[in-house]
């Protein structure tokens, strides 16, 4: 079958991590949401769904694969790992004969798809419960989660772990911080944001952000900024300080090698989460499986499986569990971050972070 499908279809993977019976059962136990079994019967129907940008290396996806599978059988699960960006392309060439059933992306993107009318409203369990900022009103975008703005720190390369965005400013962090371009980066954009919301500014007036980044410049405390995403050098041990999202440090203690050499601090002061949306896709070949993925991922046994992958869930009533409260604890001073406000000040921070840094 696979090896019939063309187009933004050629890069696409079946997670065949289990072996799937061709008659399936229905699950066992309770349903997650009224109307579970008779949506998984009528999935099994379509017998697959289509998840764009959905790589498994990121964000937890490829335990999210195996929970929906256990739970579906029957129900194959095929995926890509396009980006952003290019998913709304997608999306928008594949109009006339959708390919994809579901789109995964940062919720800017969402937006974007949004505009280009190629989403269909679709309200998941627990939609209703997500804040006003990290929903569509018509449920053409929703978020599923959220990467929160932190300090990753190399303990080898930093005596005093800096604990706010005032401590970053102290001589002793001189030629130490990292942080992504906001530019041409969404992480860039998020941090300036979360830079805005400690220095008393918001998502309606980030300039208190773009000035404090400008003033970490003007103290010699940036080592350089980067285009893409630094993370094996941080691992290396080449980046004493980087300003980057708290599951990047999570995964690099924990995962990667660095142990306690590994500090991940939200600003005291206050710091934003950065959301990442789904969608259903207008016309897409297998709706009713389309919508039984989604209701996983936004379910609470979906939302969960997030945290075990050091991302934070989007549904508020989705509590972090003992085991992981260590590593990801309550941190009241993070702000939602209102994507369509967010997005309609990139033009500002393009132009002032150009003038205020680089003097252009």
């Amino acid at each position: 079958m696979m090896k019939q499908m063309s187009g933004f279809l050629k890069g696409m993977v079946i997670a065949a991590a289990l072996t799937v019976p061709s008659v399936a059962a229905a699950f066992e136990g309770p349903e997650l949401y009224p109307g579970e079994r008779q949506l998984y019967e009528e999935a099994l129907k379509e017998g697959m769904v289509v998840s764009f940008d959905t790589g498994p290396t990121w964000a937890n996806w490829a335990n999210e694969f195996k929970a929906f599978q256990e739970r579906y059988k029957g129900v194959e699960l095929v995926y890509n790992d396009i980006g952003s960006g290019a998913t709304v392309v997608a999306l928008d060439k594949t109009r006339r004969r959708p390919q994809a059933d579901t789109a995964y992306y940062f919720a800017a993107s969402a937006i974007d798809a949004k505009a280009k009318k190629v989403l269909e409203g679709y309200k998941p369990v627990n939609f209703d419960k997500l804040p006003e900022a990290y929903r569509d009103a018509n449920g053409e975008w929703f978020i599923v989660h959220q990467l929160v703005v932190a300090f990753l720190v190399n303990k080898k390369l930093v005596e005093n772990v800096p604990q706010s965005w005032e401590d970053l400013l102290k001589p002793e962090y001189k030629n130490s911080i990292v942080y992504l371009d906001p530019r041409s980066t969404g992480q860039g954009q998020v941090l300036t944001f979360g830079a805005a919301y400690g220095n008393g500014g918001s998502v309606d007036n980030v300039l208190p952000g773009i000035e404090y980044l400008a003033k970490l410049h003007k103290n010699g405390n940036v080592l350089r900024t980067e285009g893409t995403t630094p993370y094996a050098k941080f691992i290396k041990g080449e980046i004493p300080i980087w300003i980057a999202y708290e599951g990047d440090g999570l995964k690099a203690k924990l995962i990667d090698g660095m142990g306690d050499d590994c500090v991940v601090v939200i600003p005291r002061e206050a710091s934003v989460a950065a959301p990442y949306a789904m969608s259903l896709v207008k016309n897409g070949p297998n709706p009713n499986a389309g919508k039984l993925w989604l209701n996983w991922v936004m379910s609470d046994a979906g939302q969960a499986v997030f945290v075990d992958g050091f991302v934070r869930p989007s549904v508020p009533t989705v509590k972090i569990p003992e085991k992981m409260r260590a590593y990801m604890p309550d941190a009241p001073q993070v702000q939602p971050l209102d994507i369509v406000k967010a997005s309609a000040q990139k033009s500002f921070i393009d132009e002032n972070w150009t003038k205020l840094i680089l003097g252009k």
